[in-house]
């Protein structure tokens, strides 16, 4: 009777073991799956991460390709702007000879003195010297009170540059204009025109800027300046 009973607890336990190895079974595979998708999610987020790291040095190559592009234009722009400020210094040391059309004779130049000889070469000194904004003062005051020294062309041209150099392009370029309308055929006339384009390329009108560089070209074809004049239309290309 006793190993009857026995038997039949042992048949009835079977159905629960089977049951809680089957459950075990069921969680292993449930962590199996849990763990392939966390290995998926960790390949997937390694792939986003090489992704941004990829995006990331490419920008910053990007940014160093920019860097090294403004160096360059920067240089450029430097090397522009000093090379005109030895035009200018150039053409201050070396006056237009003199009996050619426009320009004053070498005994007019000597006649000038006093004063007036003075305060032209203070003005010019400051200009040489790069204090733009004297210099812009002190050759607008030479003109406004020597209108008929055979300096005043170049004065006028100076005061046009000093302004240039200031950076107030519009005022630099009524300034030169006076030049080109007052002494057309002075030796400074065709580098009146130069600044006068260099102005117009710093306020973005690059339309003007070239029409007054081809007039360079068409009006002063032997000149210096009409030499620059042809390698700037180049760059406005």
């Amino acid at each position: 009777m006793a190993g009857a009973a026995l038997v039949a607890a042992g048949l009835a336990a079977q159905p629960a073991q089977a049951q809680l190895f089957g459950g075990d079974d069921e969680a292993r595979q449930a962590i199996i799956k849990l763990r392939q998708e966390l290995a998926d999610v960790r390949s997937e987020d390694q792939r986003g991460r090489l992704a941004l790291a990829a995006q990331i040095e490419q920008l910053q190559q990007q940014m160093s390709q920019m860097r090294g592009q403004l160096e360059t234009l920067s240089k450029q722009i430097a090397d522009t702007q000093q090379a005109q400020r030895q035009l200018s210094l150039d053409m201050t040391e070396q006056p237009p000879a003199a009996g050619g059309p426009g320009q004053p004779e070498a005994a007019n130049l000597l006649a000038a003195g006093g004063e007036e000889q003075t305060s032209y070469d203070a003005a010019i000194d400051y200009f040489r010297k790069g204090q733009y904004r004297e210099s812009a003062t002190a050759l607008q005051a030479f003109v406004q009170k020597f209108p008929q020294s055979t300096y005043a062309p170049t004065a006028q041209f100076y005061w046009g540059s000093s302004l240039y150099a200031l950076k107030d392009y519009k005022s630099a370029i009524s300034r030169l204009q006076g030049v080109l309308q007052n002494w057309p055929d002075n030796a400074r006339a065709p580098d009146a025109l130069l600044v006068i384009a260099g102005s117009q390329i710093e306020l973005n009108d690059r339309n003007a800027a070239r029409a007054t560089l081809q007039r360079i070209i068409k009006d002063y074809p032997g000149s210096q300046a009409a030499n620059t004049a042809r390698d700037r239309l180049q760059l406005l290309q």
